[in-house]
């Protein structure tokens, strides 16, 4: 079904009708396991690392990761729905078909991630790490991403609507078609280059102008 609130083109996860429960816990993961076809609902998961554990077609439910570093982690149909994935590490992740909806992700590492048709809803992301990804058909809807870190990305159909991004960093991001005119960008880390091409309002353009040094009369 299209959402209205998102313009891109972006496929949702799909899920089987009947899904199991998953029971996560540190003694049943480890290093390339995989997880499929059930939900994980209203528990938590702390101090515990692994390397390219794989979920498909999975629906986390009130689920808390402390302290969790699932680097090289691989999702393809996976929902979270009102979790905490604060200062989880989830470096050189593979997200296919992913959504994020009422999550705390904040100080999150995603750093040279490859996201493929992700949408993040109602999020709250400070201090989260996107450096390096590749984003195609990526969405931030109503997410909270002040200091948030996307420099050195790859944006193909990137959108942002209603999101705040003051002080983001951006720089030697192309940001050419994305359209910030929804979002507070105030002291937006970017340079000339990154930002040609972008949509903005005359007051975002203004403010834009002023962080890159020139003087307009």
């Amino acid at each position: 079904m299209e959402d209205k609130k998102i313009k891109t083109k972006i496929a949702r996860p799909k899920f089987d009708s009947d899904l199991d429960v998953i029971e996560l816990a540190k003694e049943n993961i480890e290093d390339e396991s995989i997880f499929s076809y059930g939900t994980v609902s209203e528990c938590s998961l702390e101090n515990h690392e692994a390397d390219r554990v794989n979920f498909k077609q999975v629906i986390f439910k009130k689920v808390i990761f402390n302290k969790i570093t699932f680097r090289r982690i691989e999702m393809t149909d996976v929902r979270f729905e009102n979790c905490d994935l604060s200062n989880v590490d989830f470096n050189e992740a593979s997200l296919h078909r992913v959504e994020f909806v009422n999550c705390k992700i904040i100080g999150v590492n995603l750093s040279e991630s490859t996201f493929r048709e992700v949408i993040f809803e109602n999020c709250i992301g400070e201090f989260a790490f996107f450096s390096y990804s590749n984003c195609k058909q990526v969405a931030f809807i109503e997410c909270q991403l002040r200091s948030s870190d996307f420099q050195n990305s790859k944006f193909l159909k990137v959108e942002f609507r209603e999101s705040n991004l003051t002080q983001a960093q951006m720089n030697f991001t192309n940001l050419k078609g994305v359209d910030f005119t929804s979002c507070d960008i105030e002291g937006m880390g970017i340079n000339i280059a990154d930002i040609r091409g972008a949509r903005v309002t005359t007051i975002q353009a203004i403010s834009i102008s002023s962080i890159l040094g020139l003087i307009i009369k």
